[in-house]
């Protein structure tokens, strides 16, 4: 009884208040925002509500005679009487007690949110052999919601621009620059905006058919470069240059490639030549352990070059199928490292006059424009064959990959929307366009 009692006399603000009570009466040390404080009051105001009338219907029960006097809103009585709690019926208690703990998860639930840190994408290597729900969909479906940030920022903007509108002068020109800014670049910007001007100038046009449009002419600049990697049997190896800045995803791109080129029977050695960093190194070694795929490695700081070369003598000397060479990260305006990836491809031409018979360079969909120097570099010091696109995912700069197509004109061999083997898959112009643009009418493809 006394346990009882002690517990309504604390309700009703007998005493100390209770470190719930207390919670709710301050805001929360994270909560910084007037939106955040108005809903933890909201919230305060309700659980005072609800105590309130448990607490009347709680007396109602005990007097067994006349309600219990009601509390004003604007105040909470300092004493009041506590009646004997002996009847109280225990399913009362355990329903008042059950109300205390939604205070506890409002609290935690907003101190998560404004405390948890924003944590950058990890380069982690995904599970082996790992069948995730991401894995089980088509990858159209992961392309889709890989493209949604970029897609987004396109038809949202595209649907803006031509709500209830005649296509003139004015609405053209918002489109370009709409085009320009969402990373499509000015050819592309340019060709679009004049096939609509060609056939729907001063009409009324709607903003699924401007998306249609912008998909058609995107997926025929990109059509023609569609090309997976070929593999020439007569190259014994095979040899791929793997280039790029740091960051980009070149170490995974090499792991993901070199499980596909098993799963086709294809023998594969890969070669750590990303000697400047210890973690690299480690990393292809586990891709080569995953794999099957030997690795050959030297220490940190070891020459990149030399390292090129023992490589391909042992992928000549064991018959390998593939060799595919990583290479340290560079930024493009680093003349005396982009030097180096010359050398590398000079020492093994040594051995392999026509090696590497793919310079593929991995580019980073979130750096954007940046991509475009990037390629001019890469493609001038090592004579890069081929793009991968990675991290669609995480940008709203997808967009780009119309840009390098439109400057360069090289084969887009992959795009990747992910970290695991599966969202790294061969380049589809149609597919890709209808992803930007938010068309999601295709078969999906996997």
């Amino acid at each position: 009884m006394s346990e009882k009692k002690g517990f309504l006399g604390r309700l009703f603000g007998r005493g100390k208040k209770t470190e719930e009570a207390e919670d709710l009466q301050q805001p929360a040390a994270t909560t910084t925002d007037a939106a955040s404080l108005e809903a933890r009051h909201a919230a305060a105001e309700a659980l005072t509500a609800t105590l309130r009338t448990e607490l009347e219907e709680a007396l109602r029960l005990v007097s067994r005679q006349e309600p219990a006097t009601a509390i004003p809103e604007d105040s909470t009585p300092e004493t009041v009487d506590t009646p004997d709690t002996t009847d109280i019926p225990a399913t009362i208690e355990e329903s008042v007690l059950e109300t205390v703990p939604v205070a506890d998860d409002f609290e935690i639930e907003i101190e998560a949110e404004e405390t948890a840190p924003d944590l950058p994408d990890a380069p982690t290597l995904p599970d082996n052999e790992t069948e995730t729900e991401t894995g089980k969909r088509g990858f159209f479906s992961r392309l889709t919601q890989g493209l949604s940030k970029s897609s987004a920022k396109l038809s949202g903007g595209v649907s803006a621009i031509f709500t209830k509108r005649k296509l003139d002068d004015e609405t053209l020109e918002e489109l370009e620059d709409l085009l320009i800014t969402a990373d499509l670049g000015v050819p592309a910007a340019t060709r679009i905006t004049t096939a609509l001007a060609r056939d729907k100038f001063d009409k009324e046009i709607s903003d699924e058919e401007v998306r249609q449009v912008l998909a058609e002419e995107i997926a025929g600049s990109l059509e023609p470069l569609e090309k997976d990697i070929v593999i020439d049997g007569n190259n014994k190896p095979h040899v791929i240059l793997m280039t790029g800045v740091n960051g980009a995803g070149k170490t995974t791109t090499i792991g993901k490639l070199a499980r596909k080129f098993s799963d086709e029977g294809k023998s594969v050695m890969l070669a750590a030549g990303d000697t400047f960093r210890a973690a690299a190194i480690e990393q292809l070694t586990v891709w080569g352990e995953r794999v099957g795929a030997p690795v050959i490695s030297r220490d940190v700081g070891a020459d990149a070059a030399g390292l090129a070369y023992d490589a391909l003598q042992e992928a000549q000397a064991q018959n390998i199928d593939i060799l595919m060479i990583d290479t340290a990260g560079r930024l493009q305006n680093r003349t005396e490292l982009m030097d180096e990836l010359a050398k590398i491809v000079r020492v093994i031409r040594k051995l392999d006059d026509t090696a590497p018979h793919d310079t593929i360079l991995v580019l980073d969909a979130t750096v954007g424009q940046n991509a475009i120097s990037q390629a001019e570099a890469f493609t001038q010091i090592a004579g890069v064959s081929g793009l991968i696109m990675t991290k669609l995912d995480g940008t709203a700069r997808g967009g780009v990959l119309v840009a390098l197509a439109d400057k360069f004109s090289l084969p887009v061999h992959y795009v990747g929307v992910g970290e695991s083997v599966e969202d790294l898959q061969p380049f589809s112009a149609h597919n890709f366009t209808r992803a930007l643009t938010g068309i999601e009418e295709l078969t999906d493809q996997k």
